[in-house]
């Protein structure tokens, strides 16, 4: 349901409305403030860039140097064996290009991905996502899709098969409620992915740039995808995206086998660069590895406390959800939190998902579970 909430600024983890009510954000814009609202290092960034070029003339022939230390940056930030990068405007068109290339490089045309995975607002990634309620109204969908439980490897061993191009898959489900793997799930996707001679696609457009601690999940598993999707925080709410892939499927590709009238854009590749040098020059990782240990410490006795609503609590860095017992129950919880000047989003009906800014200080992340407990025990009452 839409909110008849008009905001006019933010700083941090704040916004105001434009009746100047102030509101703690544990959205971050759905994962994409990473760094907070009005960061200075955007705002430099974007004038800064912005005085000298924002599009290049003939955009993607010609080249510029806020592109070249964006790809200077990520040389070594990227997992290892991820050595080429394509910039696009968003992580559904990210995904979208790494489906359509993955059939280009396999000569094969089908996909698998997991039930209540979500991959995109295109028909072609809506038709990759894994929830009915996202993708059935828009048919006819994109034909050859196949979909496997999450976490299961003897449905996707059943479902590979030589018409396989990809499995597109994400490491930790955001917003199919924050479903966490098992161990060694995905590095044994990976192995089946290759002795079938498919493509592995990692999206990581909300796990990515330290969201659970690691730069990315993908990574941190010793995974090796074939392609890597990115968006969110990497350009802490500027519209950017990228994907990268390995040097054996950069080989199969020509000029011209993808492009986009913005993609890499000056401007973009400055924030981009600004944002994700203050993730590493400002330990943000070990940030949100205590401070997503404190939230779940905090939170954990909830699940007894108000046992009568809570089903679980769950997460990864800072990247957490409270699954109620019904979504009335998360619905009230969402309402009530506004009222008391929180946003915070609901999933998958009966989930709160809380994915703050990652630079959140211990005393916000206080005040804002503090409005949120708050808010359960209001709707306790009823």
């Amino acid at each position: 349901m839409k909110q008849k909430i008009s905001i006019e600024k933010g700083e941090g983890i704040y916004v105001w409305d434009e009746e100047g009510k102030m509101y703690i954000d544990f959205t971050s814009g759905w994962g994409v403030t990473c760094i907070g609202h009005a960061n200075p290092v955007i705002t430099d960034a974007l004038l800064d860039q912005g005085r000298k070029i924002i599009q290049n003339p003939n955009s993607g022939l010609t080249y510029s140097p806020a592109r070249a230390r964006l790809l200077s940056l990520l040389e070594g930030f990227l997992p290892p064996n991820l050595t080429k990068v394509f910039f696009t405007n968003s992580g559904a068109e990210a995904n979208d290009a790494a489906i359509k290339l993955a059939r280009k490089v396999t000569g094969r045309s089908d996909i698998i991905s997991t039930y209540q995975s979500f991959h995109g607002r295109t028909i072609s990634t809506t038709s990759a996502t894994g929830q009915a309620r996202h993708r059935d109204m828009y048919s006819p969908l994109m034909p050859n899709y196949r979909f496997v439980p999450y976490d299961n490897l003897e449905a996707l061993e059943r479902s590979l098969d030589g018409n396989v191009a990809a499995v597109i898959i994400e490491p930790i489900q955001g917003e199919g409620g924050v479903r966490i793997p098992s161990e060694g799930y995905l590095k044994e996707v990976d192995n089946m992915c290759k002795k079938n001679g498919s493509l592995l696609i990692m999206d990581e457009i909300q796990t990515g740039f330290f969201r659970t601690g690691p730069a990315f999940v993908t990574g941190s598993y010793g995974v090796r995808a074939d392609f890597m999707t990115m968006a969110k925080g990497i350009a802490g709410g500027f519209p950017f995206g990228a994907f990268a892939l390995s040097e054996a499927v950069s080989k199969k590709l020509e000029i011209g086998d993808h492009g986009g009238t913005y993609c890499g854009n000056p401007l973009g590749c400055a924030v981009s660069y600004a944002v994700i040098k203050y993730l590493m020059d400002n330990n943000i990782s070990g940030n949100v590895e205590e401070i997503g240990s404190l939230a779940l410490n905090r939170m954990s006795p909830w699940k007894k406390i108000y046992g009568n609503l809570i089903a679980d609590i769950r997460g990864k860095g800072l990247l957490i959800v409270v699954e109620f017992k019904s979504e009335d129950i998360a619905t009230n919880v969402k309402n009530e939190c506004l009222t008391r000047g929180l946003f915070i989003t609901q999933t998958q009906g009966n989930g709160i998902r809380i994915f703050p800014a990652l630079n959140i200080k211990k005393d916000e992340l206080e005040k804002g579970l503090l409005i949120l407990e708050e808010a359960v025990k209001t709707c306790n009452r009823f």
